[in-house]
């Protein structure tokens, strides 16, 4: 019998659910993409409907397969990539969500968080798990559904509730309710996992109130976490590989080198530069979290977190009609010469790193008359390379090397005009791959890695191929003049 030699990609995000076939020279042979509805029951509070992720993780991933052409029998494994720190609580009995699935962009423990701060919490916290005390990550999200729901923490502290991140919910379905598991990059994103000692830290969840026994295990990225239940494609098919979004995008693009780094532009955007072995320490609150774990071996990355990147295109045509199509952002803001002075600080939930202001609220500076749409469109491009400039730079003072390049990558990373400033605002080349969907790659590398599809790293690395390069052209008068402006409308949008 042939070896399998496909492997399917399951893509959870924030806004949509995709799976993708990869072949063993790691092409995209088929996909299925489904958006899902955004619940919103106050202000600052994102939630999804489980249930809905869950119906279309199957139905996507029943489309890819049939589409590939190749069959259930033809994959040798999938992995799971996902929305990080959003929170899921289920019954183990029945395997349904006691509440809404609580979003990483939810705002609603912002006051929790800052009473835990007052407290002197948070050094010890970061020392744990490379994190900071913010209602991004998933501990008081949980904490909160348990004081919300009715017995709910009385219930888990009976053992009949289970967490898990997104990756750890669609374990349980997948397999039919026999694997309660997660992967190293999730659960250090929890604020409940010692990144250094590799374990659930007891001591974190007195902290934040979270019983233990309601937490999944913790295995390496490439691993066989189980089998898909046989009703499900027809087949047994393993489950080989899990990665948070982030780092699956930092391993699907092949950063496995210390000082190698990617930036990944979505709803939000995220930079990852890889440390190797070292746990680096931040001292401007940037995020210390695992890059991957294979075979016991653990690499760390240091991260930037931006929470409004392409959510702020989104905005512009969704929120305010300035466009039909977010493509047309590169047309408009190649249409002016330059920003008129206009500065779009997207803080629509908060600022992220290295400010971490959960109260910071969006804002638009610098209008006059002669303001039109194509500068809001130009705004909102130009604020996504400022923000990952600030990130680079904050890298670059924690210790790592000044920027030798960057790889991009998600649907932003397809816009030209916004490669060419970022190239521009980072002084350094900006590497574009010929297929920009390196988050599903990455997670579809770990579980061909767990099932013999790719023998290690440097066969992984041997498929990434450049598809654009980018390289500055601004002067750097220009370039100050343009980052002494976002700074002073960024000074103006922060809370204290």
């Amino acid at each position: 019998m042939t070896q399998p030699r496909h492997v399917l990609a399951i893509d959870q995000g924030t806004t949509s659910t995709r799976a993708i076939v990869f072949d063993d020279a790691a092409r995209p042979v088929a996909t299925s993409q489904c958006e899902f509805e955004q619940h919103y029951p106050d202000l600052g509070w994102v939630e999804h409907d489980a249930e809905d992720i869950w119906r279309d993780t199957v139905k996507v991933a029943r489309e890819a397969i049939e589409r590939s052409g190749v069959g259930a029998a033809a994959i040798a494994g999938i992995g799971i990539t996902n929305q990080r720190e959003t929170v899921v609580v289920w019954e183990r009995e029945s395997g349904k969500p006691i509440h809404r699935a609580i979003v990483w962009q939810d705002r609603r423990t912002a006051r929790l968080c800052a009473e835990l701060k007052a407290d002197g919490a948070e050094p010890d916290v970061r020392a744990r798990t490379g994190l900071l005390i913010d209602p991004y990550f998933s501990a008081t999200k949980l904490a909160w559904i348990l004081d919300n729901v009715d017995n709910g923490r009385a219930r888990a502290e009976r053992g009949e509730l289970a967490f898990g991140t997104i990756d750890s919910f669609l374990l349980w379905r997948l397999t039919g309710g026999k694997v309660h598991a997660t992967d190293v990059t999730n659960a250090g994103r929890t604020l409940l996992y010692n990144i250094r000692e590799q374990r659930w830290d007891e001591e974190l969840c007195r902290l934040f109130r979270v019983p233990v026994q309601m937490l999944p295990e913790v295995h390496d990225n490439a691993h066989i976490f189980g089998m898909t239940s046989k009703d499900l494609f027809g087949v047994e098919i393993p489950l080989a590989g899990v990665a948070g979004d982030q780092q699956a995008a930092l391993f699907g693009q092949a950063c496995f080198e210390a000082g190698m780094a990617k930036s990944t532009y979505g709803t939000g955007c995220f930079m990852l530069l890889n440390t190797g072995s070292e746990a680096v320490a931040s001292e401007n609150r940037l995020l210390t979290t695992p890059a991957y774990r294979l075979d016991g071996k653990m690499t760390y990355a240091l991260e930037g977190s931006i929470f409004v990147a392409g959510a702020a295109v989104k905005w512009l045509r969704d929120g305010i009609g300035v466009i039909t199509h977010a493509r047309e952002t590169n047309d408009m803001a190649t249409q002016v010469p330059s920003n008129h002075g206009v500065y779009m600080v997207p803080a629509f939930v908060g600022l992220g790193a290295p400010h971490w202001d959960p109260d910071a609220r969006g804002a638009i500076f610098g209008l006059t008359l002669g303001a039109t749409q194509a500068h809001l469109a130009r705004a909102a491009l130009e604020a996504v390379s400022y923000q990952t400039m600030d990130l680079a730079r904050a890298m670059v003072s924690d210790g790592g090397e000044e920027l030798a390049k960057l790889r991009v990558d998600g649907g932003m990373a397809a816009n030209d005009w916004l490669c060419q400033f970022l190239a521009d605002m980072l002084d350094a080349p900006v590497e574009r791959p010929v297929h920009l969907e390196t988050t599903a790659l990455g997670a579809a590398f770990h579980a061909g890695l767990a099932t013999g599809v790719w023998p290690d790293l440097d066969a992984l690395a041997a498929t990434w191929t450049q598809g654009s390069l980018f390289t500055p052209q601004m002067s750097g008068q220009t370039r100050k003049v343009l980052i002494d402006g976002w700074h002073d409308a960024v000074r103006r949008t922060l809370s204290k």
